[in-house]
């Protein structure tokens, strides 16, 4: 917690193609080692893959499979009398985002397969259809807040 100011958010630009926000977001996420021409080269790839497979708009897959990994509750650990307790709490919506982000990415990564644009596509066309390791990781976080539950009352 700051002593002074809160940090002020950055209004960020969307981005040329699809004029989103949250695919700008996506790709500043996606990027390594600051090389934003490859980080959107990828996306956009992925982008393309969907429209060519599925068909349908790819802004709106896109959006449907940050939707369906979007977690609503997580576990924190909180300390009480030397006792450490995996307390659920609400996420608010930018973390929600961020985590959803993450996920996709850190297992469109891990996949096996060829190019990461096919393997980032793969992953959002699965996450779309409620399938795929990021909506397992969503699942498995639910479950976990859900058996959690009990020491829900050390939230503060």
């Amino acid at each position: 917690m700051p002593r002074r100011k809160v940090a002020d958010k950055r209004d960020i630009l969307p981005d040329p193609l699809y004029q989103s926000k949250n695919v700008s977001k996506f790709i500043n996420m996606l990027m390594k080692e600051g090389k934003k021409s490859i980080a959107e080269k990828i996306c956009y790839g992925a982008l393309d893959v969907i429209k060519g497979k599925m068909g349908s708009d790819p802004l709106k897959t896109f959006k449907t499979a940050i939707d369906n990994v979007k977690p609503s509750v997580e576990v924190k650990s909180r300390r009480v009398g030397g006792a450490t307790y995996q307390v659920p709490t609400e996420i608010m919506p930018e973390r929600r985002q961020a985590l959803a982000f993450r996920w996709i990415i850190g297992f469109a990564s891990k996949r096996p397969g060829k190019t990461m644009k096919e393997k980032l596509a793969a992953e959002l066309m699965d996450a779309a259809n409620n399938t795929g390791n990021s909506i397992k990781k969503k699942e498995d976080t639910h479950k976990m807040a859900e058996a959690n539950k009990a020491f829900a009352h050390y939230r503060w």
